[in-house]
């Protein structure tokens, strides 16, 4: 949907997006799973089941624990039975070592690392519990009497796994979005000559028949004469589209009412699936600042809680015996454990991240979305994202005894044949019969288009084209303020187009929304002044520039940048330098622009509307985060201290078990405060 400086009637495509390929449900389910990045997650290598697995098990070893030893200050535990010390010391030892792997491995990693943050943490917490249990065990078994915290030490392993997997589904779910993808292709593909074969067995220059009410099974070009398509699964545009020989179509899109052929162009990673499920791949991999920010609280939290514990120990082992002393380092290290602080960010991205893609939004990097707050300036085309795109020719004009208005037509419609650009499209679609070939065809970036057709050279230009290189033509009343292409042979002016376009239904209500929030829209445009400023004046756009070239665009973001945060609307082909130079980047239209990595956000049904959703979105997402890290470690500022006994003089202790309820109830609070986010 190359729908970027069509005002400049630049034709210049990138060959890389038309390479598309089919992709198969196998590669798409080892892209799902096998290459998804889980590196953020600080539990080993522990996959979903093996991590429920462990929990079960610890659950139901959990349980005698709770039954054979003292709980929450009791003197006695439920039940009596014979050597229970050995019994509890067995299934603590197993829960420690079984349950407590995936937090030994992430401290392992988080020290090689030498960050060491939440797991390291937890680690250190489980392990001075375990040591002290099995040392008070040996000496309640010789006659002592030494409390131990096996009951503490086996629900803080139960609750910290259960959190954990919690996180695990999170993360998961942010990712459905690909295996959702697997659903759009079909099992199997039929070749033209009769035989269906699986769809991992299409080779590029295959030949297949796609049925009716079937799924395209791989992108190819169409070969028969026409096609009805409903790529709303794909694009999010709702509407049937008529394909007609020769054009693209791509894997996942339903054949309606018309059998067609195709000839599968490309095979591997380079589908439009393909592209989608890497994008949202390598979108989940990045860190942004928050989860950075996350990741330094822990660090922090790990030398408070260690320093806190480290005195705990020392001064109540001096005041009141090393059991004693031990009791309050632990319930320091307990109460630090940052879990909730483990599922502050990871839960928010999550809801986000479906909260976007149900709104036609796709994320593809989440860090310039936390600064929305700052965006001062709104920069945009008006081609294809204020206006529809689809434009119509109005007249025809020759300047040449020459040329009829019939032969101009077709010349501009020979140039144009093969061009996926709108304006190229409208040209070709005009003329219903044309025996006229180009050859040596060439775009002409920022301007237009030329070729040869039976010997003779012509060009398809822009008024700015013709100024630049001091061309005569002749200026036409342009009271409705069209697209006029101008076409040319040698230096001579001989003919031209008008062509109009419409305005998108949403782009008034999204200028009117962007200064309701105190950002300036500036439409950029390749079109000319009056054209531009009769569609500036509709929406009510104060500030636009004219006669724009495709690089014009990346100075003219740095030159707003000196005021103030710049967002910028582009279709992410010929703007890839405006889009990475922006503060903010959306790229309208899922077509072509998914392959362009610059765009932060892609607007998947093109639907201008959808920007004030993400800023809103946007918005709300980034005051969940704060509100989470407060609520995942904020507590700590009291709790710790309070853990380690500060308000002991005065009779308030805590209990390792009442600061693994604690943490456990901050981590209840962050997962609620999360799926509560809305757009």
């Amino acid at each position: 949907m190359d729908h970027k400086n069509m005002e400049n009637h630049d034709h210049h495509m990138d060959s890389n997006q038309k390479q598309m390929s089919n992709m198969s449900k196998d590669d798409m389910s080892d892209m799902d799973m096998s290459s998804m990045d889980h590196g953020s997650m600080p539990m080993g290598h522990m996959n979903h089941g093996d991590m429920k697995k462990r929990l079960i098990i610890c659950i139901f070893l959990m349980i005698p624990i709770l039954l054979l030893t003292p709980m929450m200050g009791m003197k006695s535990s439920i039940l009596h039975l014979p050597y229970q010390e050995i019994i509890v010391l067995i299934f603590g030892t197993i829960i420690f070592f079984y349950g407590g792997k995936p937090f030994f491995e992430g401290a392992k990693s988080e020290l090689k690392n030498k960050k060491p943050e939440m797991m390291t943490l937890v680690t250190l917490g489980i392990s001075v519990s375990y040591l002290y249990s099995v040392y008070s065990t040996i000496i309640n078994m010789t006659g002592g009497h030494q409390m131990d915290f096996w009951w503490e030490l086996s629900t803080l392993i139960v609750i910290m796994l259960l959190g954990h997997i919690i996180e695990m589904n999170a993360i998961m779910q942010a990712n459905s979005s690909m295996t959702e993808m697997v659903k759009l292709l079909p099992h199997e593909a039929h070749l033209t000559s009769g035989k269906d074969i699986p769809i991992n067995q299409v080779k590029v220059g295959d030949s297949l028949l796609v049925k009716e009410n079937e799924r395209v099974p791989a992108d190819g070009t169409i070969t028969s004469d026409k096609a009805m398509l409903d790529e709303s699964m794909i694009t999010g545009e709702s509407s049937v589209v008529q394909k007609k020989k020769g054009q693209e179509v791509f894997a996942g899109s339903l054949n309606k009412n018309y059998p067609f052929e195709l000839k599968v162009t490309v095979v591997g990673k380079d589908s439009y699936l393909s592209q989608v499920a890497k994008l949202v791949e390598e979108a989940q991999g990045k860190k942004s600042k928050a989860e950075t920010m996350a990741d330094k609280v822990s660090s922090w939290l790990f030398y408070a809680a260690l320093i806190f514990a480290i005195l705990a120990l020392i001064i109540w082992s001096a005041i009141n015996g090393l059991s004693y002393g031990i009791m309050m380092a632990v319930t320091v290290l307990v109460i630090a454990c940052p879990h909730a602080l483990g599922l502050a960010i990871p839960l928010v991205v999550s809801r986000t991240s479906t909260l976007a893609a149900k709104n036609g939004l796709l994320i593809q990097n989440r860090e310039p979305l936390e600064n929305v707050s700052k965006l001062k300036f709104a920069l945009m085309d008006k081609t294809g994202t204020l206006t529809d795109g689809d434009f119509k020719v109005h007249d025809y004009m020759t300047f040449s005894k020459e040329f009829s208005q019939k032969d101009i037509a077709q010349i501009m419609a020979a140039l144009e044949e093969g061009s996926t650009h709108p304006l190229a499209q409208a040209l070709v679609e005009a003329v219903s019969d044309n025996s006229l070939k180009a050859n040596n065809i060439e775009n002409i970036p920022g301007v237009g288009i030329e070729g040869n057709i039976s010997g003779k050279e012509y060009k398809i230009v822009n008024e700015k084209y013709l100024k630049e290189n001091g061309i005569n033509y002749n200026k036409i009343d342009n009271e409705d303020n069209l697209t006029v292409s101008y076409l040319i042979s040698g230096n001579e002016v001989i003919g031209l187009a008008t062509l109009g376009d419409k305005l998108k239904p949403q782009a008034e209500t999204l200028i009117k929304e962007l200064k309701n929030r105190g950002i300036e829209p500036v439409m950029l445009t390749g079109d000319n002044e009056k054209a531009a400023q009769k569609v500036a004046s509709e929406l009510g756009i104060n500030d636009f520039r004219a006669q724009l070239k495709p690089e014009d665009k990346a100075k003219i973001v740095k030159e707003y940048q000196e005021k103030g945060n710049v967002l910028f609307v582009g279709d992410g082909v010929n703007d890839s330098p405006a889009l990475a130079t922006s503060d903010l980047s959306f790229a309208i239209g899922s077509g072509t622009s998914v392959a362009i990595a610059a765009a932060d956000v892609i607007l998947v049904n093109s639907n201008p509307e959808d920007i004030i959703k993400m800023l809103d979105l946007a918005k709300n997402s980034n005051r969940k985060m704060k509100e989470n890290l407060w609520w995942g470690a904020g507590y700590n500022i009291i709790a710790i201290p309070l853990a380690a006994g500060v308000l002991a003089p005065i009779g308030i202790v805590l209990s390792p078990i009442v600061g693994a309820i604690i943490m456990s109830f901050s981590t209840v609070i962050v997962a609620i405060n999360a799926m509560t986010l809305k757009v």
